[in-house]
């Protein structure tokens, strides 16, 4: 019996030893790298099997970065709405939220001015 634990713990430590070999020798894809094969399953030209096997990548890594490709482009397009209504506008809106508080401001003060000079002519304030 010792034997064939033995044998079993032998090789659980070297799958384990060829799955770090193989997760450290993985190829990392920049951010460019993925754009271009997603762009080049998003033309058409060939099969995604195809693609696929040519830049050595499963279906399923594709297929994910096609759809966090598709789904960023998505929010980015949104955004730009919402940016393009934002700049002069939001500029306008700072402005005049500016000017608003300074009335403000500039009421407080006169109205702080006429209650001391009635609390000051011994009127009761209230």
């Amino acid at each position: 019996m010792k034997k064939s634990q033995k044998s079993s713990g032998e090789a659980s430590t070297s799958q384990q030893v060829i799955r770090d070999i193989r997760r450290a020798t993985r190829r990392h894809y920049s951010a460019e790298e993925k754009i271009r094969i997603v762009l080049d399953g998003l033309r058409g030209e060939n099969s995604i099997a195809e693609l696929c096997r040519r830049e050595a990548i499963a279906e399923s890594l594709y297929y994910s970065w096609s759809k966090d490709f598709l789904e960023a482009g998505k929010k980015r397009l949104a955004g730009d709405t919402a940016r393009n209504a934002a700049t002069d506008e939001v500029r306008r809106l700072r402005d005049e939220a500016r000017a608003l508080k300074e009335v403000v401001a500039e009421q407080a003060l006169d109205l702080r001015l006429i209650k001391k000079s009635i609390v000051g002519d011994g009127e009761d304030p209230a």
